[in-house]
């Protein structure tokens, strides 16, 4: 049994302890905004936040959760989320939009420890995260909108 708690609900789960968390919140809690991407944590869209922290769900056994708070693009809150929602639909950064709970989730994350990033911190912090797409310039560019609005 692993109990964990996701987007503000404890859950108590009888599943085999290698499954990965991406599966878990998928198919067992019908949480659908995180994405499987490649399986292997080096595309960012299944990007949750594990206690506060970015963490890839598709690489994550759910024995690695127990006692943990996750939060997935459908929990998100904040000033920071908000803004960069804004920020994405303002500029149309989506375009295929596969990966843009991953991109906003790390976005998030980012400005939550770093208010006003440099565009090398937002390439540091954005690297895991691929657009098959390639809006790259266009999310650097709504990182920036999102934490001028935030300092506004």
């Amino acid at each position: 049994m692993t109990t964990f708690r996701v987007n503000g609900q404890d859950h108590d789960l009888d599943i085999d302890p290698d499954t990965p968390l991406l599966w878990v919140l998928r198919d067992e809690l019908r949480l659908t905004g995180t994405k499987f991407g490649c399986g292997i944590a080096q595309c960012g869209a299944c990007t949750v936040m594990m206690n506060g922290m970015p963490r890839r769900a598709c690489v994550t056994p759910i024995s690695m959760v127990e006692g943990s708070e996750i939060t997935t693009i459908e929990g998100m809150d904040g000033p920071e989320i908000s803004a960069v929602q804004a920020a994405w639909e303002a500029i149309d950064v989506p375009q295929c939009g596969w990966c843009q709970s991953g991109q906003v989730m790390s976005a998030t994350a980012l400005l939550q420890q770093i208010p006003n990033p440099t565009d090398e911190e937002i390439n540091h912090a954005m690297a895991g995260n691929v657009c098959r797409c390639a809006t790259y310039v266009r999310i650097r560019q709504a990182i920036h909108d999102a934490a001028a609005t935030l300092e506004g």
